[in-house]
């Protein structure tokens, strides 16, 4: 349940008749606009914020993967974690754009997930699923039933394959969607109107198409500021695209944009977005119930913010709508539908209905139950009915008719409900989200309207106790037998949890420990002993709280992870700065490393105790400490230090002539400094070099099995002074050509091959000795961005690592 003062920010943040007014600008229009992309982010805010809350249009985003291979800049989350965080704010850039989500993948366990960057679509269907993300599309056109679809990006080489995939998928699915004979569980057959491309290129820091965007057709126009609110179109965009913190999202630009060209596929001549759509509803059809809706509505928009005069307008256009939908053409019923639950959720705001739905706990364990609280402000009406709406984890609830101001409902999970996270299929900006939300009938000046309205914080479901392990790995040798301790912590008895034993692994229960215990014949490599109460799977429980998004959690079945390997760690004084984007420190820790997390504090002062100091993902872009001791750090290392810094991108606080003791430039666009194949073989320029033979040998055996893409954030230049000695090889391959979807429509000449160009011979030049013949203070180890980095041997090294 939130605290006071939460639930007083966020009552303030949503002010009645900046509320009222966008309730009413809903009802402008008849048309709806999906925008398709691949990931929390992708989607067009400015300009989606003057399709709505300029034009009235209604707004879907389809999005086919929750960002969890994705990167974040706020913290710790990664994997399923992330995806569940990014989730969250998508949900509330939606909720900003006063729009709807439509999921095509559910989390990290889905086919259809973030696997990490991607240059090829063909590749990322392939992985996805060619046939079930299309069907997924299918559906989402059929659900929403859009006039317009327009994909963020262009599927052109240069492009990042999730979303060349997902383009492909969109022109691919509209066939399918509007033909009779697919078919999709009872969802009808529903046929796209326009099919809109950017008419812009997607390249820049990350990106960089290789084909010019097709030619503008349509121009949509911003032609003034938000009456609510004042605020320019494009700040509404940046103010919902903000959501997107972990990804450092939402800028201030002045003068921003104010229009958007595309490119309807099939059409030559100019023409506007709404040329042969149904603006309105007299474009339905001749009906004078029609004709007698618009008008009213009309009335109702002009009248803000005079409830008094608008709700008698909202009424003549119910009753209007009502009489309408009787002789409605099949193809628009959805239309009236819609505007039905636009016109009641408006009422409710005009007639001064607040209902604040909170739950007594954000989670509740099967069997057990929680209180779903509702608060109300009754307004105008006369009579008001709440009826909980409850996911299937929940027992069914009765409705129940509240006369004063406050009511309470029991809710009881079932007991085999299942421990999921909130990866639901879809959001919409009307309510009905979550696990628990409230559907409220009230009668306002006669006439029963029905809105709903979800609960402040999503009930979710947790295990009906709390366990945690402390390390939940470990790294053991294969040189001798070893027996090392993990603490549980647990608000249960630790007779109900249990670590099975493995081959050469004995697991002994201690007074709130486990003993783990090796032999000499454990084999190398990764052993996971999965944690057990009562016999069935233990969850552990991870809380993510962010002030722009709320509270949520991430679930996961817990486990003993063991990293078998022989792993001398040298005998080396270690500080690291972390920015909370990796656990390099954690495992440095866990490796055996003498290793000090270095605050503000300590990189104010005596640095010359360390020798190695290792500097965390972004850091530079988070640390403004960091920033501030960057001289002093450089004169440590001249001194005969050795700086690792770990892969940083060009906006992370990175001064390439500043920033490292030697000018490292980061290559930009991203997309071509960067190896996405996790395969790709790798090239030791040096094998002898002392980073590779000690005190633990690396060689190729080493980049086998990886996980995700080989390197990111490659440099494309730097000083003499640094050294490459690896290289991951970037062959350049012969393919035939693939035009892009749209054939002639996108331009350009063909392209004989898609992998990235090798970079610029300077990256691959011999070292060179300084004027004055000496060796250099500083050298250069590129090492992949996924691995932990090699425990220093060598007296002063820069690590960019890509």
């Amino acid at each position: 349940m939130l605290t006071a003062p939460e639930r007083l920010r966020r009552r303030a943040a949503q002010p009645r008749l900046v509320t009222l007014a966008r309730a009413l600008s809903r009802l402008k229009s008849t048309v709806t606009v999906m925008n398709t992309g691949a990931h929390p982010d992708d989607e067009h805010n400015e300009m989606l914020a003057t399709m709505r809350h300029e034009m009235g249009m209604r707004i879907v985003v389809a999005c086919s993967t929750r960002g969890e291979g994705g990167q974040n800049t706020l913290g710790p989350e990664r994997g399923g974690a992330l995806g569940v965080l990014r989730s969250r704010e998508m949900e509330e850039a939606a909720r900003a754009l006063d729009a709807d989500i439509a999921w095509l993948g559910h989390g990290p366990d889905d086919p259809v997930h973030d696997f990490g960057f991607s240059k090829s679509g063909p590749d990322t269907l392939s992985r996805w699923g060619e046939d079930r993300t299309i069907d997924r599309l299918v559906r989402a056109y059929r659900e929403f039933r859009p006039d317009v679809v327009i994909p963020t990006f262009l599927d052109v080489p240069g492009q990042h394959g999730h979303h060349r995939a997902m383009t492909e998928a969109a022109e691919r699915a509209l066939a399918l969607a509007a033909d009779p004979a697919y078919e999709t569980d009872g969802l009808a057959p529903w046929t796209v109107t326009k099919f809109c491309l950017p008419a812009w290129s997607g390249g820049g820091d990350t990106y960089d198409d290789e084909v010019p965007p097709p030619p503008a057709n349509i121009t949509v126009r911003a032609t003034g500021n938000d009456f609510a609110t004042g605020m320019p179109f494009w700040q509404l965009g940046e103010v919902s695209r903000a959501f997107h913190a972990s990804q450092n999202m939402g800028h201030w630009r002045h003068p921003g944009e104010t229009q958007w060209q595309l490119h309807r596929v099939g059409a030559n001549a100019q023409s506007e977005l709404l040329d042969d759509l149904p603006r309105t509803l007299v474009d339905l059809g001749p009906s004078p119930y029609l004709a007698a809706a618009d008008a009213a509505l009309a009335q109702a928009v002009a009248a803000f913010p005079n409830s008094a005069a608008i709700l008698p307008a909202l009424s003549i256009a119910r009753r209007a709508i009502r009489g309408a939908q009787q002789g409605i053409a099949p193809e628009h019923a959805h239309r009236l539908t819609r505007k039905l639950e636009e016109l009641d959720a408006a009422t409710a705001i005009a007639a001064g209905i607040e209902i604040y739905p909170s739950v007594s706990s954000a989670s509740v364990a099967p069997g057990e139950t929680v209180d779903l609280i509702v608060e109300v402000e009754r307004g105008t009406a006369q009579t008001i009915r709440v009826t909980p709406i409850t996911s299937a984890a929940f027992a069914p609830t009765d409705s129940v008719e509240i006369s004063g101001d406050r009511a309470t409902i029991q809710l009881t999970a079932h007991p085999d409900a299942k421990i999921e996270n909130a990866f639901r299929p879809d959001w919409e900006n009307l309510g009905n989200n979550g696990n628990v939300s409230l559907l409220i009938e009230a009668e306002v000046n006669g006439e029963l309207i029905r809105f709903s309205r979800d609960s402040e914080e999503d009930l979710q479901l947790a295990p009906a106790y709390t366990v945690a392990i402390n390390p939940d790995a470990l790294i053991l040798p294969l040189s001798a037998p070893v027996t090392k301790t993990v603490a549980i912590k647990a608000d249960i008895t630790l007779d109900r949890i249990a670590i099975p034993s493995a081959p050469s692994l004995t697991i002994e229960r201690r007074e709130n420990t486990f003993a783990v215990t090796s032999d000499v014949l454990l084999t190398a490599g990764r052993h996971s002993l999965p944690l057990r109460v009562d016999g069935a799977p233990a969850y552990g429980i991870t809380p993510i709280a962010y002030p722009h998004i709320g509270r949520t959690r991430f679930a996961r079945p817990l486990s003993l992870d063991i990293l078998a390997l022989n792993l001398t760690v040298p005998d080396t004084k270690i500080g690291y700065v972390g920015g909370g984007s990796d656990r390099v420190g954690l495992w440095l820790h866990r490796m055996g490393a003498d290793v000090t997390e270095l605050d503000a504090e300590a990189l104010a002062g005596d640095l010359s105790t360390y020798d190695t100091i290792v500097i965390g993902i972004f850091a530079f872009g988070l640390r403004p400490d960091l920033k501030a001791a960057t001289q002093k750090l450089h004169h440590w290392v001249e001194a005969g230090g050795h700086l690792v810094t770990l892969y940083h991108r060009p906006s992370d606080g990175w001064t390439p002539d500043t920033t490292p003791p030697r000018p490292i430039t980061i290559g930009s666009p991203s997309l071509r400094w960067r190896t996405t194949n996790p395969a790709a073989e790798v090239t030791f320029l040096d094998p002898h070099h002392q980073l590779f033979t000690g005190p633990n040998r690396i060689t190729a055996e080493d980049f086998a099995g990886w996980d995700k893409e080989r390197g990111l954030y490659f440099a494309s230049a730097w000083d003499s002074a640094y050294a490459p000695p690896p290289r991951h090889e970037r062959r350049r391959r012969k393919a035939p050509h693939r035009l892009p979807a749209l054939g002639k429509d996108r331009g350009g000449p063909p392209h004989p091959h898609e992998p990235c160009p090798p970079p610029p011979a300077r990256q691959a030049r011999p070292r060179r000795l300084p004027p004055d013949g000496k060796p250099p203070a500083v050298r250069l180890t590129c090492r992949p961005h996924n691995r932990e980095p090699a425990l220093p041997g060598s007296r002063a090294t820069w690590c960019s690592s890509p």
